[in-house]
């Protein structure tokens, strides 16, 4: 499992737009620019958040994108999924007949899986972008949060 450009660039992305005035419509070109994130990149990254209510796009002269809730209401796992899709580890954890061996007999890697699974899930739902922008501001996670 890997973190990708896409869930790491709509982040950062996110933390841009929850850094500034939390209803203020800001421009792609700004938050890419800013960010040093490709726009084109970005604007599909932003398109999926906006079709998930995270952001909210604005069209005309004076588009852009603002957040569509508070930062201290989304939530890592809402960004991830929204960009990703369902976090699995591996197809079987949702669907056991998506086994790549035998889905008929018991599998322990596929229990372990899952409880991985959870703790990351657990630990996606636990911090906020609020959080997120918070610590990048101060540039220190606070460590009594970081109970896993």
């Amino acid at each position: 499992m890997q973190f990708t450009k896409a869930e790491a660039y709509g982040l950062w992305g996110l933390m841009y737009l929850a850094e500034t005035n939390h209803s203020r419509i800001v421009p792609l070109s700004e938050v890419s620019e800013n960010q040093d994130i490709p726009e084109k990149f970005l604007a599909k990254v932003f398109q999926a958040l906006s079709r998930n209510g995270i952001i909210r796009s604005h069209r005309g002269v004076r588009g852009g994108f603002s957040l569509g809730r508070n930062p201290e209401e989304i939530t890592l796992r809402q960004v991830v999924e929204a960009i990703q899709g369902p976090y699995h580890l591996m197809p079987c954890t949702e669907d056991k007949q998506a086994c790549i061996m035998d889905p008929k007999k018991f599998c322990a890697i596929r229990e372990v899986l899952i409880l991985a699974e959870g703790e990351l899930l657990s630990v996606f739902e636990r911090f906020t972008l609020a959080d997120l922008a918070q610590w990048q501001n101060a540039k220190v996670p606070p460590v009594t949060r970081l109970k896993v």
